[in-house]
């Protein structure tokens, strides 16, 4: 009876290593995917034939304690999501506290996940940061922003193509114009792009053109001295 945490290729399939392969070829009688679709295509590029059962959002409330019960019974799962490491802005704390709760074995996988390559690749301070995944839509997100400016940490941000310029707007709005950000965009994949400036500078680029993809922001902290000022 064991849980794998299984990383996939946030966009290249080499991504993948040869013992996440090894686990979902020979290890496991089950695997748990965000969408079976997305995550059969992968399977059959590695000639991998495994049944497959839906583990996302819309459904994991209700169906992680049978999963769980399952595996205490003694079956073997996989969990894998679309892209990169369960759990990371993506289904499967609720499954992995579920299992530990009941005595169940949990095993994550070293692997693909977005932040890490966007943050190295950003040329703005590794040392110590703060992941905070995807802003609030609405509720709370005002507050989170002010939050975001005020922190002296390297903040890294997942977003929406298409709610990056807004999200660049609010940025400049409380932490000022020439505060540095790295975007990273579609990485890994044919047409990747890191775009490194000021805010308003990297707002004023992808102003100009349609954005799509995946999107991680990585924002420099706010300078100590200044806060210092401030306060």
């Amino acid at each position: 009876m064991k849980l794998y945490l299984v990383p996939t290729p946030i966009g290249n399939l080499e991504d993948i290593t040869l013992r996440a392969l090894r686990i979902l070829r020979d290890e496991v009688d089950v695997i748990l995917a965000e969408d079976t679709r997305t995550s059969g295509n992968l399977l059959r590029h590695y000639n991998i034939s495994k049944p497959m059962s839906a583990f996302h959002i819309n459904n994991e409330h209700k169906v992680v304690r049978s999963f769980a019960e399952r595996i205490l019974a003694g079956e073997k799962m996989a969990l894998v999501t679309d892209a990169g490491t369960p759990a990371i802005s993506d289904p499967g704390f609720l499954l992995v506290r579920e299992c530990i709760r009941l005595g169940v074995e949990v095993e994550c996988l070293p692997g693909a996940t977005a932040f890490v390559p966007a943050l190295v690749n950003s040329g703005l301070s590794a040392d110590h940061f703060i992941f905070e995944g995807f802003l609030p839509h609405k509720k709370g997100r005002q507050t989170k922003l002010n939050e975001i400016a005020n922190n002296h940490y390297t903040t890294i941000l997942y977003e929406s193509p298409f709610r990056l310029v807004k999200t660049l707007q609010q940025l400049i709005e409380v932490c000022g114009p020439d505060r540095r950000v790295s975007v990273a965009r579609e990485l890994t994949k044919m047409y990747e792009e890191n775009v490194r400036g000021t805010l308003a500078e990297v707002l004023e680029y992808f102003s100009k053109k349609e954005v799509k993809g995946e999107i991680v922001m990585v924002l420099e902290g706010c300078d100590v001295e200044q806060l210092k000022v401030e306060d």
